[in-house]
């Protein structure tokens, strides 16, 4: 070890520690680089970014190349790899994208974005179809390979071709928003009951966190509509008209799961007006008691300057202590009679 300036160097040097491990399939920047390649009926899973290039290598291989926690350096070499376009290479690299899709002659790029009951912020997800393979790049909260169609194994999904395991993808996606939705659903039905009941400041801060996040979940799906749209409807050379009737069936999931956005948009618009409505109510009741009780008070105070009771002390002492009780017992029966004509009408 190199001595500072102004100290002798140590006789017994310092042991440098070694530096921890890099996790397999990690880059030197930290993104993990997993590649399956399909070639010759067998499937090859390795991880790392050299592994593209050897995958890459293979004749008529069929590649789905997953990367995670993504870094400029490693998009750039993978797009070099498998020779994506410049503008796609970018959208990858920065990111905060809206959900869309880019048809090129060689290419489909598509953005999704994932939900998770535990993970309140969508990931986003970018899907590059090109001819022999398959690239996912996403953070590391979404794990594609955790997805009921691999349970067999990535191999017969890829033997199909990159656009069934591109179905397979996105239908996990799309179906991992209906858990969401139930969970905001079974919310929305819990504040119901709550602002009938006993509405109170932290209902109504409930109630616009809900429909904020409903706002989120709508700005995630309602594009992905145009991009299930084109994959059902457009000739694209890279999708098989076989795979046409998948993505329809993802389509119409998407059309069922925005129709249950928008009923649970109107039921937190309809229990915010019935929270506005009981408190108005609410309002309106504790103004009608101060109504009743001013009413009888009003009275009262009508009988003690009419009369002069404001020499209440000499009054029971004098001539005119008759006057004052009569006084008294006339105020006392108003108060009385104006409570119980109040309370009839139930205004206090």
């Amino acid at each position: 070890m190199t001595a500072s300036a102004g100290t002798q160097p140590s006789s017994l040097s310092a042991v440098e520690p070694e530096p921890p491990a890099m996790a397999e399939g990690a880059s030197k920047s930290g993104s993990v680089v997993r590649v399956a390649a399909w070639h010759d009926g067998q499937l090859t899973d390795t991880e790392g970014l050299p592994a593209v290039a050897e995958a890459r290598a293979i004749p008529n291989a069929l590649l789905w190349v997953d990367v995670a926690d993504p870094d400029p350096p490693t998009v750039q070499e993978i797009a070099r790899l498998l020779g994506l376009h410049p503008l796609i290479a970018e959208d990858i690299m920065e990111g905060n994208q809206r959900a869309k899709i880019e048809v090129t002659d060689e290419l489909v790029h598509i953005v999704l974005f994932s939900l998770d009951v535990r993970h309140p912020r969508p990931c986003e997800i970018d899907i590059v179809l090109g001819s022999g393979f398959l690239l996912t790049v996403h953070e590391a909260d979404w794990d594609p390979r955790n997805n009921p169609h691999l349970r067999t194994g990535i191999g017969p999904l890829l033997a199909r071709g990159p656009d069934h395991l591109l179905w397979a993808l996105v239908d996990q996606v799309i179906d991992g928003y209906f858990p969401v939705i139930d969970q905001l659903g079974d919310e929305i039905e819990d504040l119901e009951d709550r602002v009938v009941n006993s509405p109170t400041p932290e209902t109504l801060e409930r109630l616009f966190l809900l429909k904020r996040r409903l706002l989120e979940i709508r700005r995630a799906t309602m594009p992905a509509r145009e991009i299930f749209n084109q994959l059902t409807n457009r000739d694209l050379a890279l999708i098989s008209q076989e795979k046409v009737l998948y993505f329809r069936d993802v389509y119409d999931h998407l059309i069922r799961l925005t129709d249950e956005l928008d009923t649970y948009r109107e039921l937190v618009s309809g229990t915010l007006d019935i929270y506005l409505s009981t408190i108005n109510n609410n309002l309106s009741l504790i103004m009608k008691r101060l109504t009743g009780v001013t009413v009888i008070l009003a009275g009262i105070g009508a009988l003690a300057g009419i009369f002069g009771m404001s020499e209440a002390g000499t009054a029971l002492g004098g001539k005119e202590a008759p006057g004052f009780w009569l006084i008294t017992t006339l105020t006392v029966a108003l108060a009385v009679g104006a409570w119980a004509f109040l309370r009839r009408i139930s205004w206090i």
